[in-house]
């Protein structure tokens, strides 16, 4: 069983980028089914879902060091079940983890990755008291309640140990958090936090930095979120200068027709699903990276919210080079509306 198990990982990584992400619109028989019924409660719904396929933990933060410099952070911890339940003990399990972390400047961005097994201890989730980690990588509670929590991680060039307090509601996307990613059902369960504030201190080759400044939390489950014609997205979270956030996204498919929505979240935290049809996302220009083409500069236009954006990367190299390879980093946007936040792109 766990050889069989690690080659299934190993077959993962060794696809190209756009196939492990159509992987995900796969058939899920045997699985969790993501329904619109569902009730998403606290704090039990913080803790893992492993009758589930796939879900993630996922922060992002825009900061600040002393000297005004601006910086961001990543950190992300997946879950993938390589067999459907009933589930095996200790070796055996068949749950996989992996952690992705990464510190992006103006001149340089920096990534790493972890790789744990279920079952063991090495990595996992629990939702009271709220833990999520990998190795030495954590994201917890540090008190009886949700918030605050600390945040961790390492690479060879950079190290960050973060305090993040919670100054608003959980957030549900889409409908209730159940989230459509497709005109053919394909769903996810998918709430955020985005209204952390963040303080703490961040090492780049060796300099420590005193950092604040605001992060936003993504947590999704599901066991098809993608349909198999959908080869990558463009996600945006987006913290607004009067309080309002966007999440918004784009899912490519390879026959042209793009599946585009996200949430609009009001100052107060009531959240409203963006139809599809309601938003337009256009490519203004691209970066080189080796031989890809990647967009990293859009015009984002919501004409029922009286929204019409451009964005700019602070880095247009922010690209993670790992085992799945995807554009990651933190972005600005004048026009209608001034803010900061985080752009993801996938299957480039």
């Amino acid at each position: 069983m766990l050889r069989a198990v690690y080659i299934a990982l190993l077959a993962l990584l060794a696809l190209p980028a756009t196939a492990q992400i159509a992987i995900m619109g796969t058939e899920a028989e045997g699985y969790a089914e993501v329904r619109p019924e569902t009730q998403i409660t606290f704090p039990e719904d913080h803790g893992p879902h492993p009758d589930y396929r796939i879900e993630w933990w996922y922060i992002t933060a825009n900061l600040r060091d002393a000297s005004g410099e601006r910086l961001g952070i990543q950190w992300t911890l997946f879950r993938f079940a390589t067999q459907p339940p009933p589930f095996a003990e200790g070796w055996a399990r068949q749950q996989l983890w992996m952690g992705h972390a990464g510190v992006t400047t103006a001149a340089a961005h920096y990534h790493a990755e972890t790789f744990g097994r279920g079952g063991i201890g090495t990595a996992g989730a629990e939702a009271t008291p709220f833990r999520a980690w990998i190795d030495d990588w954590a994201f917890e509670s540090t008190g009886e309640d949700f918030s605050p929590l600390s945040l961790s991680a390492r690479g060879d060039d950079f190290a960050y140990a973060l305090t993040l307090t919670a100054e608003g509601p959980m957030v549900f996307q889409g409908v209730d958090g159940y989230s459509v990613k497709s005109d053919r059902g394909q769903a996810s369960h998918y709430v955020s936090q985005p209204y952390f504030r963040v303080t703490g201190e961040i090492e780049i080759e060796g300099a420590l930095r005193q950092v604040t400044g605001r992060a936003w939390m993504d947590r999704e489950w599901s066991s098809q979120p993608l349909a198999p014609d959908q080869t990558g997205w463009d996600w945006f979270s987006l913290h607004l200068g009067a309080g309002e956030k966007l999440m918004a996204f784009r899912l490519r498919s390879d026959t042209g027709e793009d599946y585009l929505t996200g949430n609009w979240i009001s100052a107060d935290g009531q959240s409203t699903r963006i139809e599809p049809g309601e938003i337009t996302m256009t490519e203004l220009g691209h970066t080189q990276i080796g031989a890809r083409r990647v967009p990293t500069e859009w015009r984002l236009e919501i004409p029922s919210r009286g929204l019409d954006v451009e964005t700019v990367p602070l880095n247009p190299r922010a690209w993670n080079a790992m085992s799945t390879t995807y554009w990651e980093g933190p972005v600005f946007f004048t026009g209608s509306h001034e803010g900061e936040g985080y752009l993801e792109m996938t299957g480039y």
